[in-house]
């Protein structure tokens, strides 16, 4: 097709293309719990936060996600029995999230995955160009910022 060597030379097209591969390398990685990537990083994040509590309203922010998002992923984990939700008691209409034992468990296998994915970027790219092509990404991400 025409556009081909126009999407071979686009950066926009290459990072949504890889971003695709990355969602399904990470499909494949938490197979086997049942897990999405935004379920994933939801999971490492509450479990790196402990004993500190985490609001949804903060995860949405870091991950730079709609609330909706994290609270459609919240409510999965939930039904999976892997988090609980708690009532703020600084802030009644709020609520803070917390791993229960299985969510625990699973948390540590999800970190596991990601940092064996971590490990076969930086073999296969090396991790000074892992780092200067993350360099790269941000610049472009700014680019329509400015």
């Amino acid at each position: 097709m025409r556009i081909q060597a126009f999407l071979h030379e686009s950066p926009m097209f290459t990072v949504k293309r890889a971003a695709r591969h990355f969602d399904r390398l990470a499909s494949e990685a938490f197979a086997a719990d049942d897990l999405g990537f935004m379920e994933g990083l939801l999971l490492a994040a509450i479990f790196f936060e402990v004993p500190r509590p985490i609001k949804p309203s903060h995860l949405a922010e870091t991950f730079v996600t709609t609330r909706g998002n994290v609270s459609h992923a919240i409510s999965s984990l939930e039904a999976k029995g892997l988090v609980q939700r708690k009532i703020d008691p600084s802030d009644a209409r709020g609520y803070l999230l917390a791993l229960k034992p299985p969510g625990k468990k699973c948390a540590l296998r999800v970190i596991a995955a990601f940092d064996k994915m971590q490990q076969r970027f930086e073999q296969n790219v090396g991790a000074a160009a892992l780092t200067r092509a993350l360099d790269v990404i941000r610049a472009l991400e700014r680019c329509n910022r400015e």
